[in-house]
Formats: structure tokens, C-alpha cells, sequence
């Protein structure tokens, strides 16, 4: 079952009349909430008001982490990479120097005079 989602506004009203009400199990029913949700809408309200409620990270904070992770997997990738080619070419270079060659071709012949 989804949970509804109530408003600060909401809340507060509710935690409101909370307070001056007689019965908070009739109120709750009221509002169609449970009484434990009255109450801690009020823990919550009260940390409020006192300064002492922890900010919740901001979607653009999350959004930012997401990136971070994303680009932190794709630099681990592309090391990974990099060490893979630089012991390819590093086992190329040990066969040229086996075979007593620079490896390369010349790129003109000589001429016979």
C-alpha cells in the first residue's frame, strides 16, 4: 500500500489542532491519519521551530552524487584500459628486442649507384 504524502502546511495545522483537541484518536480519524503519525508530526514540528531538524539533502545533491559515482566507475574503466594497452605495448617491445630489429620497415629503398 502507497504511502500519502501530507504537506508541511497540512502538518502543521494538523499538529495545531492537536494540541487543543480533547481526543487525538478522534482527530487522527478525522484527518484520516493514525494518531502515531499526529505525534510525530509534532517531534518533527517542535525539532523544527527549535532550529535542531536535520536539512534533507536536495535532489540537485543527490543528482550531483549520482554524476560523481557514474564518472568515478568510467575513470576506473579507463585505467583499467590504459594498464591493459601498457602491457600489450611493453610485450611488443620486448619481442622487437628479442629479434634484434627496430620493428620497422624503411619507407624508401636504396638506390643501386
Amino acid at each position: 500500500m502507497k504511502r500519502k504524502r501530507y504537506s508541511r502546511k497540512f502538518q502543521w495545522k494538523a499538529v495545531e489542532r492537536m494540541r487543543t483537541c480533547e481526543n487525538v484518536a478522534r482527530l487522527a480519524e478525522e484527518l484520516g491519519v493514525t494518531p502515531r503519525c499526529l505525534y510525530k508530526w509534532r517531534r518533527k514540528l517542535d525539532l523544527a521551530e527549535s532550529g535542531e531538524e536535520r536539512a534533507r539533502p536536495s535532489t540537485h545533491e543527490a543528482s550531483f552524487r549520482k554524476q560523481a559515482q557514474q564518472l568515478k566507475r568510467l575513470l576506473a574503466e579507463k585505467v583499467l584500459e590504459v594498464d591493459f594497452f601498457r602491457g600489450a605495448l611493453q610485450k611488443v617491445e620486448a619481442r622487437r628486442q628479442r629479434s634484434g630489429g627496430s620493428g620497422e620497415t624503411a619507407s624508401t629503398t636504396k638506390s643501386g649507384t
